[in-house]
């Protein structure tokens, strides 16, 4: 969700949180006395926690307590569920960074091997499409880039966008959640609402080698408050059943698939997903706006999307392709 306002982390604060984290109610003695802190210290840096999307309830003579407990990610967990494909990854869990897509870029620049992936708990600045910054109160979601090499340059990766979405909704469908779909050219819905976003970043030469970071951010649980400051209809995993408790799982589940399809992309390219994104295409056959990027509105039926993973339209000047733009409804 969009977000002006950048928040960084006091440097004790998430310490505390990680200490808060069960739920249960804390002195500020007791949590000084664990981390060698001064009681000043702990009331400082639990100042302003309702900027990470908390409710912190402070009760004299019982001390500290969350209004939920949080569900950090737990390494162990995802290892557990990530079967085969965690061979093919090196995972690291951040507390907090301004964006995992921007942190892996620069390591990328210098070397960093494919298969990394970073998990931040707290994006200061996440970002989406087209300039976009992404926010989500901390522990409601999932942020995190993976990046990924190819030998094929960038001239060979058309379609891979639309190839991380198929690996999605495989990875919802594994966790239960049969009603997910597809809205060219990367966001992730359910019928109430965006879902996810993805947002791909290539470095490489034309030609080849190349590298793209994917990064991922999915409501699990988005709280009222932070609905009404969305520009847009979206949901949550909650919706579906699936706690916070799952945190970990999901992101392993998620992790698992998307190895899976870049795996079978770097063979093969985007063609033999072609028919399974078609299917889950909530927009397959409708009529529809694409919305240009120099802001020209373009209307048409919806025929489907091409081996390059470009959007086809049936409009009043004939068919149409679109390699860029975003796609909504039109409005009857």
């Amino acid at each position: 969700m969009s977000h002006t306002e950048r928040v960084t982390p006091k440097p004790l604060t998430f310490a505390l949180l990680k200490f808060l984290a069960d739920g249960d109610f804390h002195s500020g003695e007791e949590m000084a006395r664990n981390l060698g802190l001064t009681r000043t210290s702990v009331h400082n840096a639990l100042q302003d926690i309702d900027r990470y999307g908390l409710k912190l309830h402070s009760v004299r003579g019982r001390g500290y307590q969350l209004a939920r407990p949080l569900y950090w990610l737990e390494a162990e967990k995802i290892t557990a569920h990530l079967g085969e494909a965690r061979a093919h990854l090196r995972l690291e869990i951040a507390d907090h960074a301004e964006s995992s897509n921007a942190v892996l870029l620069k390591r990328a620049s210098q070397g960093e091997p494919g298969g990394s992936v970073l998990a931040v708990e707290w994006q200061s600045a996440g970002r989406g499409r087209l300039g976009r910054r992404w926010y989500s109160g901390l522990g409601d979601a999932l942020t995190f880039s993976l990046l990924w090499r190819f030998d094929r340059g960038l001239a060979a990766l058309s379609g891979l966008s639309l190839a991380i979405g198929v690996a999605m909704v495989r990875a919802l469908r594994e966790l239960g959640v049969n009603n997910a779909g597809l809205k060219w050219p990367n966001d992730v819905l359910l019928p109430d609402g965006k879902l996810a976003g993805i947002l791909l970043e290539a470095q490489g030469d034309m030609l080849g080698p190349s590298a793209v970071v994917i990064g991922v951010g999915m409501n699990l649980s988005l709280p009222a408050v932070a609905r009404k400051q969305i520009d847009q209809p979206v949901s949550d995993l909650a919706a579906c059943g699936i706690s916070l408790q799952e945190r970990s799982r999901v992101f392993a589940v998620l992790l698992k698939h998307l190895v899976s399809v870049l795996q079978a992309f770097a063979l093969h390219g985007f063609a033999p997903l072609r028919g399974e994104w078609e299917s889950y295409h909530g927009l397959q056959q409708s009529a529809a706006v694409v919305h240009m990027p120099d802001g020209s509105l373009v209307e048409g039926i919806v025929l489907g999307v091409d081996e390059e993973g470009a959007l086809h339209m049936r409009t009043g000047r004939g068919e149409q392709v679109f390699h860029t733009g975003e796609i909504s409804l039109r409005k009857a």
